[in-house]
């Protein structure tokens, strides 16, 4: 396949790419894996903010009202033809049924009617390939550190679309308990942005709160007992009447949660003995854990990379990245594919048809 694809256009591959896992509608041209010539994102933040969370159904409709306009869009800014494209990649999960149904659907119809292949990807692996776009010289193996709204992973990147999962959350994710914690101060949704602008300005060792390490061979994350214990210190600072510092409760909240984060990453990058770490997903924007893992990295002679915020944030251009690789792995799929929510990392689509 890789073969005919370059015998087509030359040189190059050109992707056209949609995500729709979530509450992000996205598109994106990617040429060769790596060079993005467009990237557009229709972020649905405002419209889910006054639910405090994203509403599947609703997030699937506005999904089906954007899907067309922002395909087009991305085809505008790159200055390409549909004609153009020589494969497809989509989001087929993990993430909300519905939504990633939409971006699917879409997916198969320009395949179709293109004649090209269809690639589906795995949403993890795309943030993971977040850092391919960010970094050209970046090769594996590595360690990757994921961490988003609805993923907490590990993972030791052996080789282009080979994986290793050392660990992974056993209950909240760090989004989640970051969005869960910002909801119980009061501060709004998405929670993550808020509570790091906070704790930039409070003192991190005024509140402290309890760090999770698990057993101590285990590189799996927990973080519903320090998302509780945040809570009990409000309720009970409000039974007392006392004042409660936001900044301070931020402050130590992001402290507790990026020490273990950081703390499990170092240990994995020792025990694969790769000398490169990536963070990748939305948490990934957070600037103490980025601050926290580049100082500790340094100590210990580790290159620590991470991904524009941009491109933390759920984007196709990701998906076209990854799609790519996949292709060039001999990874398609056809038009039996369907959304998998649970889908893990490292599982890879079966065809049911033989082409």
């Amino acid at each position: 396949m890789t073969k005919v694809l370059k015998e087509k256009n030359g040189s190059d591959i050109l992707t056209l790419a949609i995500e729709t896992s979530c509450d992000e509608t996205s598109a994106a041209v990617v040429r060769n894996g790596r060079e993005v010539l467009s990237n557009v994102i229709s972020s649905q933040i405002d419209l889910h903010k006054k639910f405090g969370g994203v509403v599947p159904e609703v997030a699937s409709r506005k999904h089906v009202e954007n899907v067309n306009l922002v395909i087009q869009e991305s085809l505008d800014v790159a200055g390409i033809k549909l004609k153009e494209i020589d494969q497809i990649g989509v989001t087929y999960g993990p993430g909300l049924v519905g939504a990633l149904l939409v971006g699917v659907s879409a997916a198969k119809a320009l395949a179709y009617a293109l004649k090209v292949p269809l690639i589906g990807v795995n949403h993890i692996e795309g943030h993971i390939c977040a850092n391919y776009i960010e970094d050209k010289t970046l090769t594996p193996p590595f360690l990757c550190l994921i961490v988003s709204g609805g993923h907490s992973h590990l993972v030791h990147v052996k080789d282009y679309g080979i994986y290793e999962v050392l660990g992974k959350t056993r209950d909240d994710a760090v989004g989640e308990a970051f969005d869960k914690v910002a909801r119980a101060m009061g501060l709004g949704y998405p929670g993550g942005p808020l509570i790091d602008g906070l704790a930039q300005k409070g003192d991190p060792e005024a509140i402290k709160f309890p760090r999770v390490y698990l057993e101590a061979d285990s590189f799996d994350f927990s973080f519903s007992g320090i998302k509780s214990a945040v809570l009990n210190y409000l309720n009970g600072e409000r039974q007392k009447g006392n004042k409660i510092s936001l900044e301070n409760v931020a402050a130590g909240f992001q402290q507790a949660v990026t020490e273990v984060l950081v703390h499990k990453t170092i240990e994995g990058a020792k025990q694969k003995k790769t000398d490169t770490i990536v963070l990748a997903g939305g948490v990934a924007a957070n600037s103490g854990l980025r601050k926290l893992l580049t100082e500790e990295g340094k100590k210990q002679g580790l290159r620590v990379k991470y991904p524009s915020l941009t491109l933390c944030t759920d984007n196709a251009a990701m998906i076209g990245c990854a799609a790519y690789y996949d292709s060039l792995g001999g990874h398609r799929a056809d038009l039996y594919l369907n959304a998998v929510p649970n889908l893990k990392l490292g599982e890879k689509y079966v065809r049911f048809s033989q082409e």
